[in-house]
């Protein structure tokens, strides 16, 4: 069960980190959309004045979870008019992509547009609903959309090629769910799509933040959108493809307002209009805006690395037990400070979750090229860490479900379908900890914009530590698992006990990470920036 931790009156533990503990007063950690769809619905339905957020994805037909809710209506839908016919007024952004690069995100997007609207329809005509679709200012300079003019037009072959299969009215209907095709597309009188050869603006960052605020008491945070596909529970029991691992927090406290803040200024501050607002202690971001005058750069400027720099801050006092829950660790600034750290401090164990294969990966039958170039940024850093840690401190681990698989594909591994982990997790000794949309890969430390929070209070890190480590271990385990000086032999004979046994046998969900697998595909591209990935 979900619990929540409240701050005591007095309280002299971690008082090394007062300046951050005021920030956050109470937290509720919510492991997988179980827990938390059920607390963002209540807290829609708590709302009474105003509901502000952004969402790299965001669908108004997912299904309601909570009987509360239920009571309403049947789809997010439901649940937002209801809001709106209270008085609450809602201020959401969704993030926007290219519809070359990124057709199906761009689809995805317009579509929560199309929602929108349905809803301004039915909504009372002084409804306060604000809503936009952001595309990231940042754009790519004249040199690097020239390096990269052939990998457009190969994309823009792919999406000819699916026109061309399709009936008139495909055609019709991918015009209006990919309005942005039309700006860079056209359509003769023989109704073919053709693109003209000139070069075409490249977007490199993306808003990958998943937050709201609601009546500026509350904030939700963490690595979760919202859609039915991102729905799963703690048992993981469905299809690989269907399996979906994700971490949110709900907290009180003066981070609120900085996260309310950062939602009122962020699209300014990337458009270059407004300047980054100063740091406030407990709220982390990343933030980069559009260079001035750059030809030769495919990077956006960065101008807020909050999440990287605690990162660093925090590894490199570590003293015990660093644990690490990410999608993707191909940052190799974090992996070189973390074997800095392992050389300075020879008692400093390592675990890092991760899941078995990208979703790109092991959801396709042909992993593109930044797939490929995912898997050898990775690949460098595990080796890394694997050189300064040697194999007695370190712990590289998967979840997979307790069944069989007949899968010889990514989407299995030690004969088990994997549980696709996207949570973005990192805990540090019993004193520091990081929940956010950011991954450890070089696009969320530097490009992206992120947004997450930082805990420093001893009951927030254990309370913490208990849910996210807790889930992957087996029922009985024991207090043993938790301790931040002898867990770590603990977590390594699991996950190399389990890798031995058949899957029926497993005890919990961790087995070792399999590195070989990702070399088998792994690529360089000599050129491209680490942070595309």
């Amino acid at each position: 069960m979900k619990q929540m931790t409240r701050a005591p009156k007095d309280d002299p533990a971690g008082s090394d980190h007062d300046g951050l503990d005021n920030n956050v007063d109470e937290l509720t950690v919510l492991i997988t959309a179980q827990e938390a769809y059920p607390a963002l619905e209540q807290a829609v339905l708590d709302a009474r004045h105003d509901i502000s957020g952004c969402f790299r994805v965001f669908d108004l037909t997912t299904r309601l979870r909570s009987p509360a809710a239920r009571q309403i209506g049947d789809t997010w839908f439901d649940l937002l008019l209801d809001a709106l016919n209270r008085g609450v007024a809602i201020r959401l952004v969704v993030s926007d992509f290219d519809p070359v690069a990124a057709m199906e995100l761009h689809r995805l997007a317009w579509r929560t547009q199309r929602q929108i609207a349905a809803l301004r329809d039915v909504a009372p005509p002084d409804a306060q609903l604000s809503f936009r679709i952001a595309l990231h200012d940042a754009r790519c300079g004249l040199c690097a959309r020239l390096a990269f003019y052939p990998m457009v037009r190969k994309k823009m072959r792919e999406i000819v090629a699916i026109w061309s299969g399709m009936t008139v009215a495909q055609r019709l209907r991918l015009c209006m769910e990919v309005p942005r095709l039309h700006r860079q597309g056209r359509v003769d009188v023989d109704d073919q799509l053709w693109f003209p050869q000139q070069l075409a603006q490249l977007h490199p960052a993306t808003h990958h933040q998943k937050l709201a605020v609601f009546d500026d008491e509350k904030v939700y945070i963490g690595g979760l959108d919202l859609n039915d596909r991102r729905y799963d529970t703690h048992d993981h029991a469905r299809a690989p493809d269907q399996t979906w691992h994700d971490v949110q927090l709900i907290a009180r406290g003066p981070v609120v307002a900085a996260a309310k803040a950062h939602l009122e200024t962020f699209l300014d501050v990337v458009a270059r209009k407004a300047r980054p607002l100063p740091p406030v202690a407990g709220f982390v971001r990343t933030l980069s805006r559009r260079r001035q005058t750059a030809p030769f750069r495919l990077s956006p400027q960065n101008v807020v690395d909050e999440i990287e720099r605690v990162h660093l801050q925090a590894i490199g006092q570590a003293r015990h037990l660093i644990y690490l829950e990410t999608q993707f660790l191909r940052h190799l600034p974090i992996a070189r400070a973390l074997a800095r750290r392992a050389r300075q401090v020879p008692d400093l164990r390592l675990i890092v979750v991760l899941p078995a294969a990208p979703e790109d990966v092991a959801f396709s039958d042909k992993p593109g090229l930044d797939s490929r170039f995912g898997e050898h940024q990775q690949l460098r850093a595990i080796s890394c860490l694997r050189k300064a840690f040697g194999a007695d401190r370190l712990v590289f681990a998967s979840p997979v479900q307790p069944r069989k698989s007949t899968s010889d594909d990514r989407d299995a591994l030690d004969d088990a379908p994997l549980i696709y982990v996207h949570s973005k997790v990192s805990i540090f000794d019993d004193v520091a900890a990081v929940v956010s949309s950011a991954n450890l890969n070089g696009r969320s430390m530097r490009w992206d914009t992120e947004a997450g929070l930082h805990l420093t209070r001893k009951d927030h890190v254990a309370e913490l530590r208990q849910r996210v480590m807790g889930v992957w271990l087996p029922q009985d385990a024991g207090p043993e698992f938790m301790d931040i000086t002898t867990g770590f032999d603990h977590w390594k004979r699991l996950v190399g006990t389990n890798s031995a046994l058949p899957p029926q046998h497993r005890r919990g969900f961790l087995v070792e990470y399999d590195s070989a697998a990702a070399r088998a595909i792994a690529t360089a591209v000599p050129g491209l920036p680490p942070e595309i990935v």
